[in-house]
């Protein structure tokens, strides 16, 4: 499910890409955007308005404007307010263009924001989707380790106090690189791809029993961390349990589910002399295999498989 967000932050801190300027219907800023892309409401104003989205941003830009100026001034104000009267989330004009009186009138009438920025179209609208789309992916956070092993985003599980943040430390201590640790903060990027990232107080720092927190960035520098990175692989630390019966072929494809993604997963169990990092560092290169088509265990199983076929013709020595 996606997230709403208020028509508001398009004049927030972190929305200054977009150069978005209030004009009118500041009343309505607290209405929801829950739909990153745009709608140009080029039918809604001639009066066809059973397909205007509610939820979305609609823009005008030169072609919505010379049509309004198509028409006598109460035609105008009839189209504008039969649009503002379904309390779409805003209106934005674009190219700093001239804004129409009866436009920023059925604006404040109505409550609708009214928004102008100087940037052309085209770009405006590839700007304010990517700029929506990461606001309102679906996100969630998860308490684990996350790091880029090889190039392979490996989020790291288990329960407190079984390892995680010391196998990060090995890890980083080889060359791998930290991305969060204990809250990982998740977004689905896409149908099939799941991000993650630091929360920002936390950003770069890493707790570890016995030495307190510890700033990764610091003591290894700025190449021991990066900000964000897709999720390849999922980790399970779980303690050694002598009567559980834990893969040992490889052949157990398991699937982690995150946001609706469902991403490989490998349980490994945790004991004194187990040398942890040096297990991930080999199921992250195993999975870089897996991801250019070469599958180890499959592979060995199906030579397997054909060498003891029936009917197949074994090999032995000449006996005298």
């Amino acid at each position: 499910m996606r997230r709403r967000i208020k028509t508001e932050a398009l004049c927030g801190e972190d929305a200054g890409d977009l150069q978005l300027r209030l004009l009118a219907g500041q009343a309505g800023l607290d209405r929801p955007i829950d739909h990153p892309r745009i709608q140009k409401p080029g039918l809604a104003l001639a009066g066809f308005v059973d397909f205007l989205h509610q939820e979305r941003v609609q823009i005008f830009g030169a072609t919505e404007l010379q049509f309004l100026e198509t028409l006598d001034e109460d035609a105008q104000r009839t189209a504008l307010d039969n649009l503002c009267a379904e309390e779409v989330a805003c209106i934005i004009v674009t190219k700093g263009m001239r804004i129409p009186a009866p436009l920023q009138a059925a604006c404040d009438a109505s409550g609708t924001p009214l928004l102008v920025t100087p940037q052309v179209t085209s770009v405006f609208v590839h700007r304010i989707e990517a700029w929506l789309d990461d606001r309102l992916a679906p996100t969630t956070t998860i308490h684990a380790v996350l790091l880029e092993v090889h190039g392979v985003g490996v989020l790291i599980l288990g329960k407190s106090g079984i390892g995680k943040s010391e196998c990060a430390l090995d890890l980083i201590e080889k060359g791998h690189r930290l991305v969060a640790d204990d809250v990982v903060r998740v977004k689905r990027r896409g149908p099939e791809t799941v991000y993650g990232t630091g929360e920002k107080i936390l950003m770069h720092h890493i707790e570890i029993r016995g030495l307190g927190i510890l700033n990764v960035r610091d003591l290894f520098g700025v190449a021991a961390v990066r900000e964000k990175k897709r999720v390849d692989l999922v980790v399970e630390l779980v303690a050694w349990d002598d009567d559980e019966e834990y893969d040992r072929l490889g052949l157990d494809e398991r699937r982690f589910p995150l946001l609706g993604v469902e991403l490989p997963l490998l349980t490994v169990p945790v004991r004194p002399g187990r040398n942890m990092a040096a297990i991930i560092e080999v199921a992250a290169r195993n999975q870089l295999l897996k991801s250019m088509g070469t599958h180890t265990s499959a592979n060995l199983q199906a030579r397997l498989a054909k060498e003891i076929a029936p009917g197949r013709r074994v090999q032995t020595d000449d006996v005298d």
